[in-house]
């Protein structure tokens, strides 16, 4: 356990007037003082740090909006600890509560909500993303509408028996799901006695079941559902591309430069581990990189056009994305996918991302942060608080 190491006098921080202060915002624990994974938080930390940024953890807790200063953490690399001081109120908040039931706590969505409405703060990436809502919003605009696989809400039986007339295989998601667990294939095996096959992602490994009626496997899926707690949506299968008889897909991390723009920070590839229903690698998956693998699917030619195309689709996504949620926004994940034809599909995006396993994203991820917190922070001086996204 990371060592509890309140002062019983937190120090005073100073910093520059002309540069932004930014926090990274969490909520508060009571045996470690706050929550989130503490590596990620000590790498942004040091990343402010080498830009000449004052960068602290800061719990909703803790962040009090009237008060000119406020009890945030740092880290101290050479003891390896976390220390509290206090540090000026924040003019940069950057959304990292790490988990969706933090989020929905009464007393949080009230504090983000404040944070938004404060006229000496730049909220961003205020909420987890729902995948319903993802897909509505996708769907509102012709230059996304493409790229996404026809999509339900799974509210009935007669939604899966509509969706199983026209497709042979169906992902049903839980809408706030995280790292897989939950989810459900149902493949259609019309030779067979028991022709509905359903698999199951659990937290670890799977279960497969074999139903001779739909009304038996709508039974199976309702219990999962009830076992979750969460509503599902019901997603056509596409038929990827594969490396060694197993699917992929691909990792991309997009966030705004130190200009305000979407900008693709880096493409990483995801190959499902065996008998696994999702690419993440404690599954099973394992990490490629994405030009050699795309250049042994399609050859050097169209892999270097397939590679632009998730690119460009990328960055379509991102814009998209963030202007249907209605909330300013530094940086998201998304899965995508690549058919047999080489074609872009959608599968999920994350306000939240996970940190790349690859050092040239990551090292560049975190720089990004800094820099879209620098552009914000001079937005703010020469329009004096206006809403610049």
């Amino acid at each position: 356990m990371i060592p509890k190491s309140l002062e019983a006098e937190p120090r005073i921080v100073e910093t520059n007037a002309d540069l932004p202060v930014v926090a990274i915002l969490t909520i508060d624990d009571d045996l470690q003082m706050f929550r989130g994974n503490r590596n990620n938080f000590a790498d942004l930390l040091k990343t402010g740090k080498k830009m000449g940024i004052l960068t602290y953890v800061l719990t909703t807790k803790d962040l009090k909006l009237s008060a000119p200063r406020v009890l945030g953490y740092t880290y101290d690399s050479s003891r390896e600890t976390w220390h509290s001081a206090w540090f000026p109120r924040p003019t940069i908040v950057y959304n990292r509560i790490p988990q969706r039931e933090d989020e929905r706590l009464l007393r949080v969505k009230r504090k983000l909500a404040a944070i938004s409405k404060h006229p000496g703060i730049k909220l961003f990436n205020r909420r987890f993303f729902n995948k319903w809502s993802l897909f509505q919003w996708l769907h509102q605009s012709r230059s996304t509408r493409q790229y996404i696989p026809v999509t339900r809400q799974l509210t009935r039986s007669g939604v899966l028996t509509g969706l199983l007339r026209k497709h042979r295989l169906l992902y049903l998601k839980p809408v706030r799901g995280k790292a897989g667990v939950g989810i459900m294939t149902v493949r259609v095996q019309p030779e067979k006695n028991m022709p509905y096959r359903l698999q199951i992602q659990e937290e670890k490994g799977s279960s497969t079941y074999n139903c001779t009626t739909l009304k038996r496997l709508w039974g199976k899926v309702l219990k999962q559902s009830a076992a979750l707690g969460e509503p599902y949506i019901a997603q056509q299968g596409i038929a990827l591309a594969t490396v060694n008889d197993r699917p992929f897909d691909l990792r991309a991390l997009i966030q705004k430069n130190g200009l305000g723009k979407w900008e693709l920070t880096g493409v990483g590839a995801r190959v499902a581990g065996d008998s696994s229903i999702t690419t993440h690698v404690p599954r099973g998956g394992y990490i490629e990189d994405p030009e050699r693998l795309l250049t042994s699917i399609f050859g050097r030619e169209k892999s270097a056009r397939v590679l632009s195309k998730v690119r460009d689709t990328a960055l379509t996504l991102a814009r998209q994305i963030e202007r249907s949620s209605h909330t300013r926004m530094c940086e998201m994940s998304m899965d995508l996918g690549v058919d047999t034809t080489g074609h872009v599909w959608f599968f999920e995006a994350n306000s939240k991302p996970m940190k790349f396993d690859e050092p040239h994203i990551r090292n560049k991820s975190l720089e990004r942060i800094f820099q879209y917190s620098l552009y914000l922070h001079q937005q703010k001086k020469e329009f004096k608080g206006g809403a610049a996204l």
